[in-house]
């Protein structure tokens, strides 16, 4: 197997200053954004060879967790085994009170199909500040309606690689600390049977001001990026999308990004599984 290297250049895709109608609408096996992104070019460091990175310093944090699950197309669902683990494993990164799975995704970068989406595209955050409150709150009251409330939420993605390393399209993070709180332009995500064409992308829509959005960046030479080479299957990555307390790097814009410093680099097929945790009020 190929050497990872201390750093590579790669390109990653940012929305350009002239976007103005942004959506990402979402089909089975299919993404497509109105955003108008380019590329630019960026050095992505290997973090196996710095840090140790931590969740509340730089907004993602790598950790060990031994599965059993194969089934993968079978554990994508909120009440499935594999979200009772990651449950466990959230709690005990982050010290949370409880957790509440939302739900997971299969990516690939080489199969596509109703239950696989292709990997991201761009450097984004899942939530906006608005859509992460709105569903913490949601989740909460619907999971303990009689609950004392939250001091405290954080929206999460546990990643993890499922395909042998080396992968061809790492998984691309950056510092939390490098990324101003101004900086972020919202996105929304309209779910469809069939990806619209022509003049429909960019009709009104019913409904789009309370649809959850995420987050997309404008280039900056200030974010500094990451990666983890070689992902085994027993390691998972913690991703911050967005925390309630923003004294720490309370969120972690990420994307896939193409590593052509490796020859013999496997197709990429990944799980990504999404939650809030809670802290406890005092």
């Amino acid at each position: 197997m190929s050497q990872a290297v201390a750093e590579v250049r790669s390109t990653i895709d940012y929305l350009v200053p002239t976007s103005r109608v942004n959506r990402r609408f979402w089909a089975p096996g299919k993404e497509l954004n109105t955003g108008v992104y380019a590329p630019y070019e960026v050095t992505l460091r290997n973090a196996r060879l710095a840090g140790p990175f931590s969740l509340d310093a730089h907004g993602f944090c790598l950790a060990r967790h031994r599965t059993d699950i194969t089934e993968w197309d079978r554990n994508y669902g909120p009440e499935t085994p594999y979200a009772t683990q990651v449950r466990e494993v959230v709690q005990r990164l982050t010290g949370a009170d409880f957790v509440v799975p939302l739900g997971g995704m299969l990516r690939s970068s080489g199969q596509t199909g109703s239950n696989i989406q292709p990997p991201a595209a761009e450097a984004h955050v899942d939530f906006t500040q608005r859509s992460a409150e709105r569903i913490a709150e949601r989740l909460y009251r619907k999971a303990r309606p009689d609950g004392p409330g939250y001091r405290r939420f954080l929206a999460f993605s546990l990643w993890r690689a499922l395909s042998p390393p080396p992968q061809d399209m790492p998984l691309a993070l950056c510092d939390g600390r490098s990324v101003r709180d101004d900086e972020g332009t919202h996105n929304t995500k309209i779910d469809v049977d069939e990806i619209p064409t022509g003049d429909a992308l960019f009709a009104p829509v019913a409904g789009e001001e309370d649809m959850t959005a995420a987050t997309i960046f404008h280039h900056s030479p200030d974010h500094r990026w990451w990666y983890f080479p070689d992902m085994s299957s027993e390691e998972v990555i913690l991703i911050k999308f967005y925390d309630s307390d923003h004294s720490t790097a309370w969120r972690c814009p990420h994307t896939a990004f193409r590593d052509t410093s490796r020859p013999d680099a496997n197709p990429r097929r990944s799980m990504e599984f999404r939650g809030i945790a809670y802290f406890p009020p005092g």
